[in-house]
């Protein structure tokens, strides 16, 4: 698989407004696994600006395997902290 970076993730731009709106507080890129995923069709790569509580949900979509994270960032104002590859939580 190439690096998720270096293609045209769907969902949000770099630029999109929701990350620049006061709740943001996650970027996530991901892969859509499931193909009735509420996030799109299977395959699809995507990038998503999220309030604490859709970023819980994807947490959630996650482990149920709908999705695969495969970096993170915290978001504050706008800027982009602490990019981070996707790590396995264990439970």
């Amino acid at each position: 698989m190439k690096d998720i970076s270096a293609r045209e993730l769907k969902g949000h731009n770099m630029l999109a407004v929701e990350r620049f709106e006061d709740s943001t507080r996650w970027m996530i890129e991901f892969v859509v696994l499931h193909p009735c995923s509420a996030y799109g069709s299977r395959g699809d790569e995507m990038r998503l600006f999220l309030a604490e509580d859709g970023y819980q949900a994807a947490l959630q979509s996650q482990q149920r395997r709908e999705i695969k994270i495969k970096r993170y960032a915290r978001v504050i104002e706008g800027h982009i902290l602490d990019f981070k590859p996707g790590k396995r939580r264990r439970s």
